[in-house]
């Protein structure tokens, strides 16, 4: 089933560390093929992405001349302050271009551009970048592995005294340009939303300022609903993609070929690992879990809910220094997938950041079910149940560390350690004065500001 048409929100937490960041991603991993990474917070000062880009070859302009900057490797950010409705670039529209350069001296490689009556008119709008790679070296025929990019965008910038209020929710696209050879060899922009256009601001996706908090109507008559695999027959299904616990081992030496269509099927653990140094990424490693809800009354309202899983072990024993805290993200999703070919290439892309947990490794093998760690995924959980729809995550994080990898049991792992396999727990309430009006909107519209 396609991804459907509600537009992707990225939350985005205030004031917190780059490995707290909200994180979402994009594209594929092959030969020509670019997948990126984008960590997205802010502070009094003003906004703040990262984009991380795994890349096979990296171009940069030698001889930068400011109009040229996206024939290269480069970024573009897209942001609307303006309503969800506006279809027309306007001065609420900004675009900000930034090419991969590793040295201080940047101005010649980045550029800022406002909406004008439908089209980008270039500003002197003032933000800051920086930016770095990971391989042999650019501007060569020789396999590298990726860059990164960073953004500093201040509020001041924009015309505001400080950050929006939290609620407030903008319009944001990005655009990952890519280039692999000297003659320049087409190949199309990587684009996040997938089916965003750059001149239409209401095809972009949205960033809401702040976390968003779930609170339920007042409600009687309170149930529990627990979903795990096997128990009472539920089916639950789960994988993760990427790099697994093996760093993609089956794909080495040369990863991009084939590292983006590894498939994990029923395995009995999984890894959720990130970190910053983009030339590990054969390590990186998402999972994917699906729950069913019919086993909730169709008229109940959800009170709560969390997400639990078990932990027993962690990447990088033996090295120094050795595992790491990490904070695990959770990110609904909108499409249906199948364990037996979800890979990290054709899995679905996120739709919201709902829920984070600081996740510590373990010193030694705890014994089962492992150490439980929750997320609360109440609001989710509410969204999927009104929709009619089963519970669909997404699990990542946006550690810098290297050794962040967590490991927990799947779904697969045997009847023995059925305990610990991943569990959802319900808690709902029935409305005796209008039952049958529940309603929670799945992605309010955004808001000027």
């Amino acid at each position: 089933m396609a991804q459907d048409a509600v537009a992707p929100r990225v939350n985005v937490p205030y004031d917190v560390p780059v490995e707290e960041a909200a994180i979402f991603w994009f594209g594929r991993v092959g030969p020509t093929e670019n997948d990126s990474d984008v960590r997205v917070g802010y502070d009094e000062a003003g906004l703040f992405l990262r984009i991380t880009t795994f890349d096979r070859r990296l171009w940069y302009d030698q001889d930068a001349a400011g109009d040229d900057l996206t024939n290269w490797d480069a970024v573009t950010v897209y942001l609307d302050r303006g309503s969800k409705t506006n279809d027309e670039l306007d001065a609420s529209t900004y675009r900000f271009d930034a090419q991969l350069v590793w040295w201080e001296r940047r101005d010649a490689y980045q550029d800022a551009y406002q909406g004008d009556g439908g089209t980008w008119e270039q500003a002197a709008i003032g933000f800051r970048t920086v930016s770095d790679w990971r391989g042999d070296q650019p501007n060569n025929d020789v396999d590298d592995r990726g860059w990164w990019l960073q953004y500093m965008i201040p509020f001041e910038s924009l015309g505001l005294d400080g950050p929006p209020p939290q609620g407030t929710v903008w319009g944001l696209a990005v655009a990952v340009h890519d280039r692999d050879d000297a003659t320049n060899t087409p190949i199309s922009d990587t684009l996040w939303p997938e089916n965003m256009v750059v001149d239409q601001p209401a095809t972009w996706g949205q960033l809401a300022f702040g976390l968003p908090v779930y609170s339920p109507p007042p409600v009687t008559s309170q149930g529990t609903t627990t979903i795990r695999h096997g128990l009472q027959g539920a089916t639950v299904v789960d994988a993760d993609v990427g790099g697994s616990s093996v760093c993609g081992a089956a794909a080495a030496p040369e990863f991009f070929p084939t590292w983006g269509t590894l498939n994990y099927a029923g395995k009995g653990f999984l890894n959720i690992q990130n970190q910053g140094d983009v030339s590990d990424w054969p390590c990186f490693s998402k999972y994917y879990v699906t729950f069913p809800l019919d086993g909730i009354p169709a008229h109940a309202t959800i009170v709560s809910a969390t997400l639990t899983l078990f932990l027993w072990g962690n990447a990088g024993e033996g090295w120094d220094p050795g595992p790491q805290p990490s904070v695990i993200q959770a990110l609904t999703i909108a499409s249906d997938w199948d364990e037996a070919t979800i890979t990290w290439n054709n899995a679905p892309l996120a739709r919201e950041n709902v829920a984070s947990t600081l996740v510590e490794p373990v010193s030694s093998y705890p014994g089962r079910p492992g150490i439980p760690y929750h997320w609360d995924v109440s609001r989710a959980v509410a969204q999927a149940h009104t929709s009619g729809g089963p519970l669909r995550l997404a699990m990542y994080e946006s550690d810098l560390a290297y050794h962040s990898g967590k490991y927990f049991d799947t779904c697969e792992t045997d009847e023995w350690g059925a305990e610990g396999r991943p569990t959802l727990k319900v808690t709902w309430g029935l409305r005796l004065d209008t039952p049958h009006s529940i309603y929670l909107p799945l992605v309010p519209a955004r808001e000027s500001n």
